[in-house]
């Protein structure tokens, strides 16, 4: 007798429809506890670990590694066993957990809340539950002893996967070398190059198809897309300009670097060019607006959770630091490395995606000096920093007299809604923090 449950896609963000499947830790026919991670995904805003709600036996996977899935379409199914008895399936007679019912709802889409929240686990290459994802599959009975068996590739992460992918290889004849049995890039190069004489000879591909490379859309690079042609044809943007004088900001940055108790970090000169947006904004709230439409009025929010642009390999991602109008500069300096790291390694929360009241992005650090960047879609302003440079500046002493010396200068740019901010509000906002930026000091006053 068996007891099948099947687990639902979930929605783990704010009104998300679909997800796709990165890689799946467990195959048909293994045993699962509660919380114990099954699969990850990819949605719109970033790549999540979802946990299994149900203690019991794998029965069937119902999405493939790469598929897109609906929320609310089914993702598993685990046979439980008969209630109060042995789940089907398991040899040495064991009894499955049955989850509470309280348990089970928290697990759903974010697994449990408690001392843990907002940190996600761990996952060990070498866990016996991790598999690769079933990617490769052998058609039923093929050269296996069992009808049903699966024969899964080694563990690889999803570049790895795609440049097998794109290079044909099939990653359960890969020999991994990577760390705990890990495929890396360089064995699935030499796989392919194993393979290559093998190879049948194809028809001659059109020319100029074999000149292209064809790169799908979809999760937060389908995402950020549809969100920027949204703020870009939505709402009203206008955007300034300010060339400024830092050589003060780079010399503070400087000090900052050498006292002790921030040696641990890395002190970048995008910590002050925040820090000089979050002083701004005192004297300009309307730039830490929203526009509730349905009581069609401007909401002025008390707090800023700033949002910080992240390029990464899935695309680009604006994650925000909740509260960082109250964080010392410490503070903000360990919120920003852990926002990069976090970002660049795709493991951002849904949480740390959501709530965004105004945003900075650092266009500098492609040597870039300025740009025009699009509002992130509900929020009032973005500011674009650009590239710290040593240029000829004029400078004028007390008795009036000028003369040309190297100083340190940037561009600034910043984006606005001209619903929610008038052109004066806009342009006191960018001078305030080019004036900060100029001369520290005047943050005291």
């Amino acid at each position: 007798m068996t007891n099948p449950h099947q687990f639902l896609l979930p929605d783990v963000g704010e009104g998300l429809t679909e997800a796709e499947i990165l890689a799946w830790s467990v195959r048909p026919g293994d045993t699962v506890e509660v919380n114990q991670i099954i699969v990850e995904v990819e949605t719109a805003k970033a790549a999540v670990e979802l946990p299994s709600p149900y203690a019991g036996v794998v029965s069937a996977l119902h999405a493939e590694v790469g598929e897109s899935l609906a929320v609310g379409k089914p993702l598993i199914t685990i046979d439980t066993g008969p209630p109060g008895g042995t789940a089907d399936g398991l040899s040495d007679g064991r009894t499955m957990r049955q989850p509470e019912p309280e348990q089970a709802a928290l697990l759903v889409g974010y697994g449990p809340q408690g001392a843990g929240a907002g940190r996600r686990r761990r996952r060990s290459a070498a866990s016996p539950h991790r598999t690769s994802p079933p990617e490769d599959r052998v058609e039923a009975g093929a050269g296996t002893g069992r009808p049903d068996q699966v024969v899964a590739p080694p563990a690889a992460k999803p570049p790895v996967r795609k440049l097998a992918k794109d290079l044909g290889v099939d990653l359960t004849t890969v020999i991994p070398t990577g760390p705990g049995g890990t495929v890396t890039r360089e064995d699935v190069r030499e796989a392919a190059g194993r393979a290559a004489p093998q190879a049948a000879p194809a028809p001659a591909p059109d020319r100029a198809r074999t000149a292209e490379t064809r790169i799908p859309i979809r999760g937060v690079r389908k995402h950020t897309a549809a969100a920027m042609v949204a703020s870009a044809f939505t709402a009203p943007h206008v955007t300034e300009f300010i060339t400024v004088n830092v050589t003060a900001t780079m010399r503070l940055r400087e000090i900052v670097a050498g006292r002790g108790e921030f040696r641990d970090l890395r002190v970048t000169p995008l910590l002050f060019f925040a820090r000089a947006l979050l002083i701004a904004l005192a004297k300009t709230p309307e730039a830490n607006s929203s526009w509730d439409e349905a009581a069609q009025e401007i909401v002025l929010k008390r707090y800023v959770n700033l949002g910080v642009a992240a390029a990464t390999d899935r695309g680009l991602v604006v994650p925000n630091i909740k509260g960082a109008d109250r964080m010392s500069l410490r503070e903000l300096a360990q919120a920003l490395a852990d926002l990069t790291a976090t970002a660049r390694a795709g493991r951002t929360s849904p949480q740390d995606m959501t709530g965004g009241t105004v945003t900075v992005t650092n266009v500098g650090v492609f040597g870039v000096d300025t740009g025009t960047p699009i509002l992130n879609p509900g929020e009032a302003a973005i500011l674009a920093v650009g590239a710290v440079r040593r240029m000829p500046w004029v400078v004028r002493d007390g008795n009036g007299d000028e003369r040309i010396e190297p100083r340190w200068v940037t561009q600034l740019a910043l984006s606005f809604d001209h619903w929610l901010m008038d052109g004066r509000q806009g342009s006191e906002l960018l001078a305030g923090i080019a004036e900060i930026l100029h001369e520290p000091g005047l943050a005291l006053v």
